[in-house]
């Protein structure tokens, strides 16, 4: 069995002050952990966190990475400086970066590409909206959002991380069932084995409000391999109760 993965998403959170008393905790309780565990945090705390974790088995991930090497691009973030800042993780294609700033299933793909080009595993998000679960559309959007990334990096997709993160359920409390996000997470490692004889090994996240309450149940299913950890990765003891439901669930 592989081991579970759990990252934390800060997302647009964080002091220099709040952020030293969060890793400190952190990574104390994550010295012994038989999971794997990340913190994904914005860009001006790299190097902040990147010292604070020295030693410790906390992995560190960044929110998003550009698609381009170098250039005129004000703003953007290289995969190259973020591997100097010694990150192991990127989010890529998260409902926030789709829905906000308009970012299509090719970029998402290409930005994959990009962070596994400089060694940096990406974790590629996919989901659905309320409206199009309603539709009964789940496994169309999910596939296709999939199906952009496998045809980009087809001979290496087993190297990425999957998060499913339906969107209803992101920041509203409401989460899918363990059933429900079992039935998606199937389908995306069925259609994972269909590009690569490795699919097992690709940890696929579950992202829809995963919490210190429910993270056991969801961690139970068998094609759960994780959690990409919103709000609650803010709070040092709720994200260590995620930590213990995924070292449970990896022994």
């Amino acid at each position: 069995m592989k081991k579970k993965l759990v990252a934390g998403n800060w997302k647009m959170n964080g002091t220099l002050e709040a952020n030293d008393a969060l890793v400190r905790a952190v990574a104390a309780g994550v010295k012994d952990a038989s999971c794997l565990v990340a913190v994904c945090v914005p860009a001006p705390y790299l190097a902040q966190v990147q010292m604070l974790k020295a030693g410790t088995p906390l992995e560190l991930g960044a929110q998003d990475v550009s698609p381009h090497a170098q250039g005129a691009y004000t703003g953007e973030v290289s995969a190259a400086m973020l591997r100097e800042f010694g990150v192991r993780y990127a989010i890529v294609g998260h409902s926030e970066r789709r829905q906000y700033h308009g970012e299509s299933d090719a970029l998402v793909a290409e930005k994959a590409k990009t962070a596994l080009a400089s060694g940096i595993t990406p974790i590629v998000c996919v989901g659905e909206t309320l409206a199009e679960r309603e539709a009964g559309r789940t496994e169309d959007v999910v596939k296709r959002q999939m199906a952009a990334v496998i045809h980009v990096n087809g001979h290496c997709i087993s190297e990425i991380v999957v998060a499913y993160e339906p969107v209803w359920a992101i920041g509203t409390g409401k989460t899918a069932t363990p059933e429900q996000a079992q039935q998606v997470h199937a389908l995306l490692r069925k259609q994972l084995a269909a590009a690569t004889e490795h699919a097992e090994r690709v940890h696929i996240l579950y992202g829809g409000s995963m919490n210190a309450a429910n993270a056991a149940t969801l961690l139970a299913q068998p094609d759960i391999d994780g959690g990409l950890i919103g709000g609650a990765s803010l709070k040092s003891a709720d994200f260590l109760q995620i930590v213990a439901a995924a070292n449970a669930a990896s022994r």
